[in-house]
């Protein structure tokens, strides 16, 4: 049996010494690309080349390379993780795409999230508005409570657990024409209001993850979608309607 084809691809790639110089796009040809491989195996691929012709590799996020820690972030032909839904940009394969296709790589496009380098963006302003609230108060005096006894509905449970699913990879931000980073900011939040160990800090959480989200510099949202479409985990706008209403309540009772 012949073996199987590889994929010969023209790649159009973002390039940027750093945040404060001008980038712009350069073109690389790769081939024999399995379509078996994972698209970061690509890149790595494209990478070994250019260091054996003594050039500069691309820069590029990625950790656990099993849609897990968010780290990868490609927009790819026009769409963050790429033409596949349910998936981040390692767990997207090859045989997504035709031989002899152009496939254009940017980073995220936030002001929020400056480059660093080439496809590398500085995501910090999502740890910094998990440091305003994102945290809950435990007893650790010794008389804890083990968390089985403490009674959850079913209905807040699942709705919880479906929240904190959000891995932080910015795709929600990346695709919304307006920066938005309400369904980040919307699952944090939505996975400590509905559980009872989240209840200390409910009213002032809320408060403070959105005041730091707008320091950063995000947009409002304005119910395009776009972020649920595109987000690799399947977070809904349910968590934005739920910030909004624990956002009007929280500011209410602070009076």
């Amino acid at each position: 049996m012949s073996a199987k084809k590889g994929l010969n691809l023209t790649l159009k790639i973002w390039r940027q010494k750093n945040n404060k110089s001008k980038g712009q796009f350069e073109t690389y040809k790769i081939s024999d690309v399995s379509t078996d491989s994972s698209f970061l195996e690509m890149l790595d691929v494209l990478n070994e080349n250019l260091i054996n012709e003594g050039k500069e590799p691309i820069a590029f996020d990625h950790d656990c390379r099993e849609g897990i820690c968010g780290m990868c972030s490609l927009y790819i032909n026009g769409r963050p993780h790429g033409p596949d839904t349910g998936i981040t940009t390692c767990q997207l394969h090859m045989r997504m795409f035709k031989d002899g296709e152009t496939i254009t790589i940017e980073p995220w496009r936030s002001a929020a999230f400056p480059v660093i380098k080439d496809l590398v963006v500085d995501r910090s302003a999502f740890d910094r508005i998990m440091a305003a609230g994102g945290f809950i108060s435990v007893n650790t005096s010794g008389n804890t409570t083990d968390a089985n006894s403490i009674l959850v509905p079913k209905e807040d449970a699942d709705k919880a657990m479906d929240a904190a699913a959000c891995i932080g990879c910015g795709a929600c931000v990346a695709t919304c024409k307006n920066g938005s980073a309400m369904l980040f900011v919307g699952a944090k939040v939505s996975q400590y209001a509905l559980l009872p160990q989240g209840q200390v800090e409910r009213k002032r959480r809320v408060l403070n993850m959105v005041k730091a989200m707008d320091e950063e510099g995000f947009g409002n949202c304005s119910n395009t979608g776009a972020c649920e479409v595109e987000c690799p985990k399947g977070i809904t706008l349910e968590v934005i309607a739920r910030l909004n209403r624990e956002f009007t309540t929280s500011s209410v009772d602070r009076g």
